[in-house]
């Protein structure tokens, strides 16, 4: 399983998501779920992938095999919804295929998280299901989940509005990585957190977070502290 999270805010798109992929308890591997096209000054596109492994590889490799071919792809997109569409008609493609050639009652299924810019237009953020359809992130909804999502969403609905700063946003996902990591074994470091600051076509500002990094071991143990002592002060229930 993973856990990616990613928010549409007024000043850009913070896209966080772990590293863990797990068939079973003697099969826990790493394999990375954010991956990044870029043109500079022209567009920046990041894609959070979850779900079956073999399917969102396909799905990314034949995304990268046709930049530059004459078939719709990511870098001839006229628009960040052109770019989910051929994100959701790729998703259809590789599990079409490949469940037309399955023997047993395998899950083929895989979501994306689509995010990005393209010159002339703002920032957008797209949620694509299994089945290759789509919604649109709204200032209402500003963030999406896929994956292992129970865990990590309470401070995302509690905290994460549209006016919310980038690095406010950063520091959220990181807390909503760390609650899921702490209740479920089949998410785990390292994490690649990437902070898209609105009209900059950067996708530089992309930070490798592993188990030697002070900083989210600080935080984890600071927003436990805090809930813990926010509970102490909690009135007694007087039944």
């Amino acid at each position: 399983m993973t856990y990616c999270v990613a928010m549409s805010l007024e000043k850009g798109v913070v896209f966080a998501a772990d590293s863990r992929t797990n068939a079973g308890v003697d099969q826990i591997a790493t394999f990375r779920k954010l991956h990044k096209f870029m043109i500079d000054g022209e567009r920046a596109i990041v894609i959070l992938s979850a779900g079956n492994l073999a399917t969102t590889q396909s799905v990314i490799s034949l995304l990268n095999m046709r930049l530059n071919s004459d078939q719709p792809n990511l870098f001839g997109a006229r628009s960040m919804y052109e770019v989910a569409t051929i994100v959701g008609s790729t998703c259809r493609e590789v599990i079409r295929r490949d469940a037309g050639q399955s023997q047993g009652n395998v899950d083929f299924g895989s979501s994306f998280i689509v995010g990005g810019q393209l010159h002339g237009e703002s920032h957008r953020l797209f949620q694509i299901y299994p089945e290759g359809n789509f919604i649109e992130s709204t200032p209402d909804t500003p963030y999406f989940q896929i994956g292992e999502i129970k865990y990590g969403k309470p401070i995302l609905d509690r905290v994460v509005d549209y006016q919310l700063p980038l690095k406010d946003a950063a520091k959220c996902a990181l807390i909503s990585l760390d609650s899921t990591i702490r209740s479920n074994l089949s998410v785990g470091l390292p994490l690649d957190v990437l902070i898209y600051r609105s009209n900059s076509f950067d996708l530089s500002n992309h930070h490798d977070v592993t188990n030697e990094d002070t900083n989210f071991r600080a935080l984890g143990d600071a927003w436990s502290k805090g809930l813990r002592d926010a509970f102490a002060q909690l009135p007694d229930v007087e039944w």
